[in-house]
């Protein structure tokens, strides 16, 4: 039996442990792997709360800016147990809740002050932990995304954590705009600030931009024994430079990036999505479940400042409640530049789609939270058009809701590591219309599975959105046999972690 560690910052086999797709996966690939007999631990900070009703392991003591520290080890419950899967969680007082999902903080006048503070303690307390054999003779350690890569700067450079070079790491990129870059000192939040002791390379561990920096999702891809984006298109995107907004690329790391591709230390897997045990909503539940949910946001004292605009969606759900729609787009999604960077640059677009609704009958509906600037944009254009819906939170049920009825699923990333929500959409048997980049590409094909649009400039690009609308629209209202076939296309598409996780085995996990 193989013993592996997962580390992240999120992990949505736990309750409110998920901000975006990488709590879905570490909540998935255990599963996969425990059904191949293998054990795997798995490990995300406790946020100050998710350690409450979890069960004290050890305590784990170690140095951090020149004092002596102490975390605790727990073992908690998930929402569904599975054999050979132990989830953890690591507490420790100065690792707090941010004010994205009640995990990340939004630091806008210094990116990742915070954040890289709680994931130093974070990551030192699991390089302890498995020093003292907290989870047993570890064969795997995956680490996922910059929050948890300073497990490879202690392993590289920290003489109390040499024992980490025997075992296997792998590292997954699954955002790679958000790199976790800090000072090496003169800073609070800095390397040199936390680890006083420990002897550091600025050569190879600086970001190329920002020389006085770390970049901790380059020390990712710098030492580790592979590296993983979670889909093949995005991986042939990222070994190119970005040249924004028209292609997003490597984001400064492609040096890095096509190194470890030439030393065939950088692997595109596809993100698999789950086909069993799915939360099914009843159907025709939609506008039932949009209330519901804004009438548990109007309770919360945290939301007092939309009071008005929550109250405005209500209004303006009742109204569908006995007059239903007959078409609707939906968008689920964190509201960020990635996701929507075409509708905020373009409004004037965003508009014409919603027009072009209204011959048809139909409405947007939006859910998501986000950058304070895409919320203001959004709620905007809510009071501005009868027919845009937008769901201003965050709600399961409601989610489950919009994937099961929604008729055409719009997903215009500007970039796209994999992507989840077009997967669940096309299991529900919705055409999805998204942009063709990285992941999306290898997901949704144009006129079989769904829609697509491109471009080489900007202005071709939405161009290309709002005929590709158009097409949609025209194949729905007057092709009904096409419609059909694209529809159940989508359903069968079978995107299984099964299938990812050999090829994990095979080429991550050497284990093959």
């Amino acid at each position: 039996m193989n013993n592996f560690l997962f580390a992240a910052a999120e992990n949505d086999a736990l309750a409110n442990c998920k901000a975006g797709g990488m709590g879905d996966v570490v909540r998935d690939v255990p599963r996969q792997i425990s059904e191949k007999g293998d054990k795997v631990h798995v490990i995300v900070p406790s946020y100050g709360r998710l350690h409450q009703d979890g069960l004290f392991k050890t305590n784990l003591n170690f140095r951090l800016r020149g004092l002596s520290y102490t975390a605790e080890l727990y073992e908690v419950k998930p929402k569904k147990e599975f054999p050979n899967i132990v989830h953890y969680v690591l507490h420790h007082p100065e690792i707090e809740a941010g004010d994205i999902a009640h995990i990340y903080h939004n630091d806008p006048e210094e990116p990742f002050y915070t954040d890289a503070i709680k994931y130093f303690i974070f990551c030192t307390g699991i390089a302890e932990a498995i020093k003292k054999g907290a989870f047993g003779k570890l064969d795997i350690i995956h680490l996922h995304d910059w929050h948890s890569s300073l497990l490879l700067f202690l392993r590289e450079y920290h003489p109390d954590y040499a024992n980490l070079k025997d075992i296997r790491t792998v590292y997954s990129i699954h955002n790679l705009a958000i790199q976790g870059i800090r000072p090496f000192d003169d800073n609070y939040s800095s390397l040199k600030n936390w680890f006083p002791d420990v002897p550091i390379d600025y050569m190879e561990l600086m970001d190329y931009r920002y020389q006085d920096c770390i970049n901790l999702m380059a020390v990712g891809i710098r030492f580790a024994d592979a590296v993983h984006t979670v889909s093949p298109s995005y991986k042939e995107d990222v070994l190119l430079p970005s040249s924004p907004p028209e292609f997003i690329g490597g984001e400064g790391l492609e040096k890095d990036l096509l190194k470890a591709d030439k030393e065939e230390r950088l692997f595109g897997i596809l993100n698999g999505c789950n086909y069993k045990n799915i939360n099914v909503e009843e159907k025709g539940f939609i506008y039932r479940n949009t209330v519901k949910a804004l009438f548990r946001w109007l309770q919360q004292e945290s939301k007092k400042y939309k009071a008005d605009f929550l109250a405005h969606t209500g209004e303006k759900i009742m109204e569908f409640v006995d007059n239903r729609p007959k078409f609707i787009v939906s968008s689920v999604a964190r509201l960020t530049e990635q996701k929507f960077y075409f509708f905020r640059r373009s409004p004037e677009a965003f508009v014409e789609i919603l027009e072009k609704l209204k011959k048809v009958d139909g409405i947007f509906m939006l859910l998501g939270t986000g950058a304070p600037e895409y919320e203001e944009l959004f709620r905007k254009l809510s009071y501005e058009h009868k027919n845009f819906v937008f769901t201003n939170g965050q709600s399961e049920n409601l989610i489950d809701s919009i994937y099961l009825e929604s008729d055409l699923y719009f997903m215009p990333s500007l970039f796209e590591p994999c992507g989840i929500s077009q997967m669940l959409s096309m299991r529900n048997g919705n055409p999805c219309l998204v942009h063709h980049t990285g992941g999306l590409k290898d997901t949704v094909a144009h006129m079989k599975t769904g829609f697509s649009f491109d471009g080489d400039t900007y202005d071709e690009k939405i161009k290309s959105m709002l005929d590709t609308f158009d097409l949609a629209l025209d194949v729905y209202q007057n092709d009904k046999t096409t419609w059909r076939k694209i529809q159940s296309a989508a359903k069968k598409k079978r995107f299984t972690w099964k299938k990812s996780v050999d090829n994990y085995y095979k080429y991550l996990y050497n284990l093959q």
